[in-house]
């Protein structure tokens, strides 16, 4: 394993364990709220999540830390992802988009061979989102998304983005942790449904 690949999840650990998730608490209930437009690096890599997602995350971390070197106040944040394809399609075919947000203003990729070529920067969010918090292993997600679904509908919202989670405290490289105190926000993009003309 590359000596940057271990410092980095080293790090990750250290920010997931030490961070106080508490302030998410209000999203153990669905929520629907404002969510400012936002810079985001972003990764693209095709297949299952369970075996793409290591290539994803592993470019995504690797190009942030490459554009890290020309922006030093560039902070980590929880990194989160999207998937392009519905749940119905198999999960080999999946698209999914491995995403850290960018808090210094990016406009282009810095030159380097050590960027991924499936990076680019996106702006993610700009208005209302519907999210709700997952607590527990990533395959019991079922029934908090069905949850998050239903209160979206109740409400009159429709969803207009794809599934995105934001990994507050998951698994690590060279620790699996306990599935059970995985924190993960399930996060729509939504706009109020249109009133029906009679």
């Amino acid at each position: 394993m590359k000596k940057t690949m271990v410092v980095f999840f080293g790090f990750l650990l250290l920010f997931a364990c030490q961070r106080d998730l508490s302030e998410f608490d209000y999203l153990l209930e669905p929520k629907i709220s404002m969510k400012a437009a936002q810079k985001i690096l972003v990764v693209e890599v095709k297949g299952d999540p369970n075996v793409a997602g290591k290539t994803g995350f592993g470019e995504l971390f690797k190009t942030f830390f490459t554009i890290k070197k020309d922006y030093k106040d560039l902070k980590m944040s929880a990194p989160r992802a999207r998937w392009l394809l519905s749940a119905d399609v198999a999960m080999d075919e999946w698209i999914g988009l491995y995403a850290l947000p960018l808090n210094v203003a990016i406009e282009q990729m810095p030159v380097s061979d050590k960027i991924s070529p499936n990076a680019r920067i996106e702006e993610w969010y700009g208005g209302e989102v519907a999210e709700i918090l997952h607590i527990g292993a990533y395959e019991d997600e079922t029934s908090t998304i069905e949850k998050l679904l239903a209160f979206i509908d109740e409400q009159g919202y429709d969803i207009t983005s794809y599934h995105e989670e934001e990994y507050l405290r998951g698994p690590r490289m060279l620790l699996k942790g306990n599935p059970k105190n995985y924190r993960t926000i399930i996060r729509y993009e939504v706009s109020k449904r249109q009133a029906a003309e009679i």
